[in-house]
C-alpha cells in the first residue's frame, strides 16, 4: 500500500498546477455561462425563444446540448454542459497518456518496473490519479452551480455528469495508450476519438423528436452512443437522472479493466497496433531541417486540415437554414449579429463557424511547436542541432511549418465553404465573407503559434500546457464571450474574436493589424531569443 500511495503522490504533485488550471477553469466557465444566461436570457419568454430556435436548427444542436425546459438551470446546462464535459475529456485523456505511454517512451517507467511495484501499481495509480481529479473537476463544477443561487440536487448531479464523462475518457486514453507505440500516437487516437464522440451527441441531438411546446427534445439512438450523450441525458436541473451518468462511470471502468489486463500482457515499450516500418534510407525530401519537421507533424496536420474542411462545408451548406429561422425568430439573429455585427444572416453563420475555425487552426499550430519540445525531452533534438544546424534555424522550421499547417487548415476551409454554396445553388457573393473571415483567422492563429514559441524558448516546461490553455481561453472569450454577453474588452482579448468580417457591404478589419504586428514581433523575439538558450531535457 505505502508503494501505491508513494506513485500516487508522485502523479498528484506532478500534475498538481495542470489540474488545477483545468478543474478551476472548467468551474469559473459553469459559473460565467449562468451569469451570461441571466443577463442575456432572463425571462422564460427569451429562454422559450431561443429554445424554438434551437429545435427547429440543428446548427444550434450540433454544438449545444440537449433542451429539458426553459428553467434557468436546465437551460444553462443545455447551452453549456457539452463544453463542460469536453475540458473533463481532454483533461483525462491526456493524463492517462502521459502517465502511461509517455512513461514509457521517457524511460521512467522502466525504472519504476525495476522495483517492487512492478508495471501493476503504476498504472493503478494513474487510474486512481484520474478518477480523483475527475472528482475535483465535478465537485468544484458542482460548487460553481451552487455559487450562483441553483438547486443542490441538480447542480451536484451537473457537477457530478460532467466529472463521470471524464472518467468515460479517462479509459478511453488508458485503452489508446496500450495500442499505439508512441504517446503522440496515443493522444491522436484518444482526441479523435472524443471529437467523434462529441460530433456523434450533437447529431444525435438535432435528429432527436421535439416536444409540442418546443422547449424539450427526446434524443436519437444516436445520442446514446456516446458519452457525452449519456451526460446529457442526466437532465441535470429537470428529470435528475442519475441512471445516465452511471453508464459513462461503467464505460470508464470496463476500458480501465481492459488496459489493466492489456499492461499485463505486451512488453514494456510494446504496443498492439505496431508502427509503419521506416525506409532504409532517408528521401531526398528530408534534405533540410524544416523537411523533417513537416515529416514528423504532417499526420497531425493533414487531421486538422480535415477538419477544416469540413467546417467550411457546414458554414455554407447550413447557412441557408439558419437563414430561414433567422428570419422569423430573432433570438438566433441576436446571437449571431452579437459576434459578426450588422452583416446577413448567412454571413452571421459564416463568421460564427470560422471562429470555431480558428480553434482548429490554432490546435494545429500550437501542436506543431509542441513536437518541439517533444524533440528536446526525449533527446533526438540534441543529434540534429550538434550537425550544422543552428538553434534558430531550427526553431524557424518549426515555426513554418506551423504557418503552413494554419494555411492549410484556413484553406480548405474555404475550399469547403464553397464546395457547401455550389451545392446549395447559394449566392457566391457569399464566398466574399469566407475570404476575409478566413484571412483574419490565419492571422489570429498565428498569434498563438508565436507565443507557444515563446514559451518554448523562455519557459521550455510549460511550453505544452500553456500553449493548450492559452486556446482554451481564447476559444471561451471568442465563442462563448459574446453569447454571455462579458465585457467588450475581455472578450477582445481573444485573438479569434477581433479578426475582420464582413458587414454588410463593408469590410470591418477590426484588429487585424494588431494581430499582424503582435505576430511578426513575437517571431522576432522567439527566434531572436533562441540565439542563447541552451537546450533543456527536463520532463
Amino acid at each position: 500500500m505505502s508503494r501505491f500511495v508513494a506513485l500516487l503522490g508522485q502523479r498528484a504533485r506532478r500534475d498538481a498546477v495542470q489540474v488545477l488550471l483545468w478543474a478551476v477553469g472548467t468551474a469559473l466557465l459553469a459559473y460565467a455561462s449562468y451569469v451570461g444566461v441571466a443577463d442575456a436570457y432572463g425571462t422564460p419568454q427569451d429562454r422559450t425563444s431561443l429554445l424554438a430556435a434551437a429545435l427547429a436548427n440543428p446548427v444550434i444542436l450540433l454544438f449545444r446540448g440537449l433542451p429539458s425546459g426553459t428553467g434557468e438551470g436546465a437551460f444553462m446546462v443545455f447551452l453549456i454542459f457539452p463544453w463542460l464535459a469536453l475540458l473533463a475529456a481532454f483533461m483525462s485523456t491526456f493524463l492517462a497518456v502521459r502517465h502511461t505511454r509517455g512513461d514509457e517512451e521517457a524511460g521512467r517507467a522502466e525504472l519504476v518496473a525495476a522495483t517492487p511495484a512492478a508495471r501493476t501499481l503504476p498504472f493503478a495509480a494513474t487510474a486512481v490519479h484520474g478518477i480523483l481529479a475527475n472528482v475535483l473537476l465535478g465537485a468544484l463544477t458542482a460548487g460553481a452551480f451552487l455559487a450562483v443561487g441553483l438547486d443542490a440536487h441538480g447542480s451536484l448531479l451537473a457537477g457530478a455528469a460532467v466529472g463521470a464523462v471524464g472518467v468515460a475518457f479517462l479509459g478511453v486514453g488508458l485503452f489508446s495508450a496500450q495500442l499505439m507505440r508512441t504517446s503522440r500516437g496515443a493522444n491522436g487516437v484518444a482526441v479523435w476519438t472524443l471529437v467523434l464522440m462529441f460530433v456523434v451527441a450533437g447529431i444525435g441531438n438535432a435528429i432527436g423528436t421535439p416536444s409540442d411546446d418546443l422547449t424539450r427534445m427526446e434524443s436519437s439512438w444516436l445520442t446514446w452512443l456516446s458519452p457525452f450523450g449519456w451526460g446529457e441525458n442526466t437532465r441535470a436541473f429537470d428529470d435528475n437522472l442519475w441512471w445516465p451518468a452511471l453508464l459513462c462511470v461503467g464505460a470508464g471502468a470496463v476500458l480501465i479493466a481492459v488496459s489493466a489486463v492489456l499492461v499485463s500482457a505486451r512488453d514494456l515499450g510494446g504496443s498492439f497496433i505496431a508502427e509503419r516500418r521506416g525506409r532504409a534510407d532517408a528521401s531526398a525530401a528530408l534534405s533540410t531541417p524544416t523537411a523533417l519537421v513537416w515529416r514528423l507533424t504532417r499526420g497531425a496536420v493533414i487531421g486538422w486540415t480535415v477538419g477544416g474542411l469540413l467546417v467550411g462545408l457546414l458554414s455554407t451548406s447550413l447557412a441557408s437554414i439558419v437563414q430561414d429561422v433567422g428570419a422569423s425568430n430573432p433570438a438566433v439573429e441576436q446571437i449571431l449579429r452579437q459576434i459578426s455585427g450588422e452583416g446577413s444572416i448567412e454571413q452571421g453563420t459564416v463568421t460564427t463557424f470560422f471562429t470555431m475555425l480558428g480553434v482548429l487552426a490554432a490546435c494545429a499550430a500550437v501542436q506543431v511547436v509542441c513536437r518541439a519540445r517533444q524533440e528536446e525531452v526525449h533527446g533526438t533534438a540534441e543529434p540534429l542541432l550538434a550537425a550544422p544546424v543552428g538553434r534558430v534555424r531550427w526553431l524557424a522550421g518549426y515555426l513554418l511549418v506551423g504557418l503552413v499547417a494554419i494555411v492549410l487548415v484556413v484553406a480548405a476551409a474555404m475550399a469547403g465553404a464553397a464546395a457547401g454554396i455550389a451545392s446549395q445553388d447559394g449566392d457566391m457573393d457569399l464566398m466574399r465573407t469566407v475570404l476575409v473571415t478566413g484571412a483574419g483567422q490565419v492571422a489570429a492563429a498565428s498569434v498563438f503559434l508565436v507565443v507557444t514559441a515563446l514559451a518554448f524558448v523562455l519557459a521550455p516546461r510549460v511550453t505544452i500546457p500553456l500553449g493548450w490553455t492559452l486556446v482554451l481561453l481564447g476559444m471561451t472569450l471568442g465563442l462563448f464571450g459574446p453569447l454571455f454577453q462579458f465585457p467588450e474588452w475581455l472578450v477582445h482579448l481573444s485573438p479569434i474574436a477581433v479578426t475582420p468580417f464582413v458587414d454588410g457591404d463593408e469590410i470591418d478589419l477590426r484588429g487585424l493589424w494588431w494581430l499582424v504586428l503582435a505576430a511578426g514581433a513575437g517571431a522576432a523575439a522567439a527566434l531572436g531569443l533562441m540565439r542563447r538558450r541552451q537546450l533543456a531535457a527536463g520532463g
